[in-house]
């Protein structure tokens, strides 16, 4: 089928009122397909996409990129220069600001080549920011939350797979404290998600705006900053209380994270790991088995938390299901240097006040009757 592409999102909106749309999936001579919080579903009213179509789409949005001044003004360009990057790198990955095809949100764009031709997916994101206490975690994660992000320095890391809510989390968290402390917060993210209001709602008058205790400082990796790495080793120089790094992809990365919270900064970030354990063993993946010994013990001091997440399909929509270590006293330090590679030693501290086990939340959302007995087994921790 062929259509115009104009407001495409909106009529996709428009035709599944109840859901939350997350991502939309076009393939040439394919359905269209979007997630939402009942899953993967077909849009099959508007029948398979031709090829023009898909083409025209990922023109659109890849025009709708936002250039600034200091941009290379051969960056964005029309659908010839488009053709010629998948031609050179195969795949183009992007964000476009507000009004992209009509829709009223910010979305992260992958074009891409299959055997089917040119395909895309777009990541729909939010532009409110959700409040911490909605997120949908036990309150004592979000009390646990708010103590430890006033402390002076820490590694607090939120992890799950694509698509769990991990972005949304760490901004839920770097909005509370923007809007209740003075702090400055700077952001390395590829790309820039949500953005932070420099003003505030008066929490004692409603409707009248006040300007934020805290500064946000926001870098997007290929606009901003060249790299993940360079970006971190720069931050460090805008003497910042907070760094935000979005994805921690490698040794460099991971080392620079732990190296600043050593000397006084608390850092946030993500890792694509399910659970405590799987966190520590892919932090350690990251460096030769002579070194891991002392991993361990810098982790051992600066490890604050780790938030392990996932988004389940549940009878009413999506729920979240968690596992949270907080490393807040002796116990956890313990086990996290004494991890040696069985899960012995961090399964113990998982045990402690505080914490929660993923399969501990698992059971409690069977109970609760909001899963399936099929989710359940399926998202066991064995």
């Amino acid at each position: 089928m062929s259509f115009t592409v104009d407001n495409l999102l909106g009529r996709l909106a428009d035709s599944y009122p109840d859901r939350e749309i997350s991502d939309v999936q076009l393939r040439t001579g394919g359905l269209i397909y979007l997630h939402t919080n009942r899953g993967l579903e077909i849009v099959e009213s508007l029948g398979p996409v031709d090829a023009d179509s898909v083409t025209a789409v990922a023109a659109a949005l890849y025009s709708q990129q936002t250039v600034e001044i200091w941009d290379d003004p051969e960056a964005v360009g029309g659908v010839e220069k488009m053709w010629a990057l998948l031609r050179s790198k195969r795949v183009i990955d992007f964000s476009c600001d507000q009004g992209a095809l009509g829709s009223p949100v910010r979305m992260r764009v992958q074009v891409h080549l299959s055997d089917h031709g040119m395909g895309i997916t777009c990541r729909c994101l939010r532009s409110r920011i959700t409040q911490l206490e909605s997120l949908g975690l036990d309150p004592m994660i979000t009390d646990s939350l708010r103590e430890l992000m006033q402390r002076r320095f820490g590694l607090g890391l939120v992890t799950g797979p694509t698509g769990s809510g991990k972005s949304t989390t760490l901004a839920a968290i770097l909005d509370w404290v923007r809007r209740n402390f003075q702090k400055h917060i700077v952001t390395v993210e590829d790309p820039i998600e949500y953005r932070y209001d420099t003003l505030m709602e008066d929490p004692n008058r409603p409707g009248i705006m006040l300007p934020c205790p805290s500064l946000v400082t926001q870098q997007e990796v290929g606009r901003h900053t060249q790299s993940y790495q360079s970006g971190l080793k720069e931050v460090l120089r805008k003497t910042p209380n907070i760094i935000l790094l979005g994805e921690i992809r490698d040794r460099e990365t991971m080392e620079t994270c732990i190296e600043a919270a050593q000397t006084g900064h608390f850092v946030i970030s993500t890792l694509h790991t399910r659970g405590a354990v799987k966190t520590i063993d892919r932090i350690l993946e990251f460096f030769p088995k002579e070194q891991q010994h002392a991993i361990l013990h810098r982790l051992g001091e600066t490890l604050t938390f780790v938030l392990s997440q996932g988004l389940l399909t549940g009878f009413n929509g999506r729920v979240l299901v968690t596992e949270y270590l907080q490393n807040t006293n002796e116990a956890v330090s313990s086990g996290i240097r004494a991890y040696d590679g069985s899960a012995t030693s961090l399964e113990d501290a998982l045990r402690c006040k505080g914490n929660q086990r993923w399969n501990q939340s698992l059971m409690s959302l069977y109970r609760a009757g909001r899963i399936s007995e099929e989710v359940f087994n399926s998202n066991t921790l064995g």
